[in-house]
């Protein structure tokens, strides 16, 4: 079954600095378009950022200028570099998969979640 392993979350205050990781399977990695959500108590899960399999990137306006997702394929990984955090980016962030599979059948996988806390 696919999984996808996420790390880094934890608690900063505000101003500071994070990185998410969410490492893939090398044939997930190589044929899906990846993102990151995130999901803030009594709200909505919402995209924040998002990579295409040529690189293609699309931010939220919440973090543009903030936030950074990129992609490595020497350790199939997909990374959310966060700076200048603020109280509002507390969420649990979620890594996401999306693709199409043989015979064009979609796919969504979704990671367990990573907790990211910013205090005041």
């Amino acid at each position: 079954q696919v999984q996808l392993v996420e790390s880094g979350g934890g608690l900063v205050q505000a101003g500071g600095s994070l990185r998410l990781s969410c490492a893939a399977s090398g044939t997930i990695f190589r044929t899906s378009d990846m993102g990151w959500y995130r999901q803030a108590p009594g709200k909505q899960r919402e995209l924040v950022a998002a990579i295409t399999r040529s690189g293609s990137t699309n931010y939220a306006d919440s973090v543009k200028g903030r936030f950074t997702i990129s992609r490595d394929s020497t350790k199939n990984t997909v990374y959310l570099q966060m700076n200048s955090l603020k109280p509002e980016d507390t969420a649990v962030y979620y890594c996401n998969a999306a693709g199409l599979g043989v015979g064009l059948r979609q796919y969504n996988y979704w990671g367990q979640g990573t907790q990211v806390t910013v205090s005041s």
